[in-house]
């Protein structure tokens, strides 16, 4: 009887190896089988580079619309004091009329330095936050910085050179901010 288990646990477990073989065997297959049916076709491929297109195409969007936001927010940071500046541009015209007065009493002389405090302190908190007055007399005429309110012919200036200024204008950073309004020589 022993020896009918022997042969018995022999012939199960040379049916157990078959069973292996025949499961790895069929693994392989199926590993094969999937392999063909994955093959790249055509439409595949090009679906794929399509893809692929269409990624480095947001990709570039995204890192544009980034770069965007970040020079609009320098911006903002950069030209934030235009407004009040513009606003108290005039206060600056109104005080070089006002020191443009002579006066030999003593009185109104103090006043006129007074005066002239205030418009150095208003100019200096004016530069400290970016604005430049613009040169203009002697400066060969820019319609980008310049208005021209009045030609005429000068025989002391070439043709296209401010000779005076009516108005000073004033740049924020790079930004005009009020342009200069002068005469030009014809």
């Amino acid at each position: 009887m022993e020896e009918k288990k022997q042969n018995q646990n022999l012939n199960n477990e040379e049916t157990t190896e078959q069973q292996r073989e025949a499961v790895e065997v069929t693994e392989e297959e199926v590993v094969q089988a999937d392999l063909v049916e994955e093959a790249p076709t055509p439409d595949f491929e090009a679906q794929l580079a399509e893809a692929k297109a269409s990624e480095l195409r947001l990709r570039a969007d995204f890192d544009n619309f980034k770069r965007r936001n970040r020079i609009e927010a320098e911006n903002r940071a950069k030209y934030s004091s235009q407004t009040i500046v513009e606003k108290l541009l005039p206060l600056v015209d109104n005080l070089d009329r006002a020191l443009q007065i002579e006066s030999d009493n003593e009185e109104t002389k103090s006043v006129l330095a007074g005066v002239e405090m205030v418009k150095r302190q208003l100019v200096e908190t004016l530069q400290n936050e970016g604005v430049v007055e613009i040169p203009a007399v002697g400066e060969a005429f820019d319609p980008n910085l310049h208005q021209a309110v009045v030609q005429e012919p000068s025989e002391e200036h070439e043709s296209g050179v401010v000779t005076a200024e009516f108005q000073k204008g004033y740049k924020l950073h790079d930004r005009v901010i009020r342009p200069s309004m002068v005469k030009v020589a014809e």
